[in-house]
């Protein structure tokens, strides 16, 4: 096997958030060696600016890049929207793949009405990214954004199914259901562990979980390449690096990833 094809993919997000993603790649990919990255100590991303989000990303990228990776997923929505280019000229020949154009592509593909709603945080909605990649493949196609701002933190508090995120959901869901829309985008990493509560009150409604997306784009993007890795029964590598390994990481992580979270180590950036 060629030794290019046992590096790892690289994972990247501003925070915790991509950790949905890295659960989603284990599902789908679980002979792939992973090195996730976490920017902790500079999370959120959404209230800086463009420059200052593309010098961080590319000092990600960097450090991915000294990791070996064979292919890069941002699994932030955020760096996807302002950093995306920057991403792929760094990478060179390299497979790069994003939540947004997995989600998009996605949600045409599932959508009978051509009417898509997407949900995620304030910045990801204004640099409108989501409407851009669907109405790049399909102009007619009606989206309806919401920016759901209260979510990351009910996720983060581990208020999955509470009645405060119930009601906080219905409302924030209001408008995108009085569009009649038939597909739902979960426009941000945290949002997937609230699908279960999104189906109750949205019934009827196509969900569009962007982790298991970028997961299944990575997985073709790998084959296409002739990347994809025969461990021969080895059990994967999975390296974890954050830039602050705040008081509730470990929990918030864990419940993320689904698993515990071993081999996390803190590297500063920049």
């Amino acid at each position: 096997m060629n030794t290019i094809n046992r590096r790892p993919i690289g994972v990247f997000d501003s925070g915790v958030g991509g950790l949905t993603v890295v659960r989603a790649l284990m599902e789908r990919l679980p002979m792939e060696n992973i090195v996730y990255f976490g920017d902790t100590a500079r999370v959120p991303y959404g209230v800086k600016s463009r420059a200052t989000i593309e010098t961080f990303t590319a000092q990600i990228v960097d450090f991915l890049l000294q990791n070996e990776v064979k292919a890069l997923v941002i699994a932030c929505n955020t760096i996807a929207a302002v950093a995306g280019q920057r991403v792929r000229q760094m990478a060179g020949n390299m497979p790069v793949l994003d939540v947004i154009t997995a989600g998009a592509e996605t949600a045409l593909a599932v959508t009978k009405t051509n009417r898509i709603g997407v949900i995620a945080t304030n910045t990801t909605v204004n640099s409108n990214a989501y409407a851009r990649a669907i109405h790049s493949h399909n102009p007619q196609t009606r989206v309806q954004s919401q920016a759901c701002p209260l979510f990351v933190p009910l996720v983060e508090e581990g208020w999955l199914d509470h009645e405060v995120t119930r009601l906080t959901a219905r409302e924030y869901l209001k408008p995108l259901l009085a569009e009649d829309i038939d597909t739902l985008v979960l426009g941000c990493t945290h949002y997937p562990l609230l699908k279960p509560l999104l189906r109750e009150e949205a019934p009827g409604v196509t969900l569009v979980d962007s982790a298991l997306t970028s997961a299944e784009a990575t997985a073709q993007a790998l084959a296409q390449n002739g990347l994809l890795h025969d461990n021969g029964g080895m059990q994967a590598d999975y390296r974890f690096y954050v830039s602050d390994i705040p008081l509730r990481f470990q929990t918030i992580g864990e419940r993320f990833l689904g698993r515990s979270l071993e081999q996390l180590e803190m590297v500063s950036l920049g």
